[in-house]
């Protein structure tokens, strides 16, 4: 696992399936947005280099250029030539109403899989108010994450 590092403090970490059926390069992606939904990683963040996360993560350093790269095209991450990657400063696209159709789609895409997985609306409501709570207490009190 590669920790993230804010002012010299582990602030989010990689976790890496390689049993998933996912590819590495999705897990990357799909982390550090998620990271960025939850609020650990914040504008300005810097990303571990592709070779310190391809060294941790064990996989090719060309699998965290692509992860990286994808990201960069999306606006979500900037790469600033001799000083590393960033978390962008990009503000949310679209329109209230393209936004919120965005994010009916990905609710129902997550009720349908967890769904799939045999998981029920209140164990996500349950694991989602945790995963909220969470936020802000010190990485010691998170469970497995």
């Amino acid at each position: 696992m590669s920790l993230l590092v804010k002012d010299g403090k582990a602030i989010a970490g990689f976790l890496i399936d390689l049993h998933s059926g996912v590819p590495v390069y999705r897990q990357i992606i799909d982390q550090i947005t998620g990271g960025i939904a939850t609020g650990d990683l914040r504008p300005g963040d810097q990303l571990p280099t592709v070779r310190q996360l391809a060294v941790d993560l064990t996989v090719n350093p060309n699998t965290v250029v692509r992860a990286y790269r994808e990201l960069e095209i999306r606006g979500v991450l900037e790469t600033q030539q001799g000083t590393g990657t960033f978390i962008g400063e990009r503000k949310p696209e679209g329109a209230a109403l393209e936004r919120q159709r965005q994010l009916t789609q990905l609710v129902s895409e997550f009720v349908a899989r967890a769904g799939a997985s045999g998981f029920t609306l209140q164990e996500l409501l349950a694991e989602l108010q945790e995963l909220a709570s969470d936020r802000g207490k010190p990485e010691k009190g998170k469970k497995g994450r």
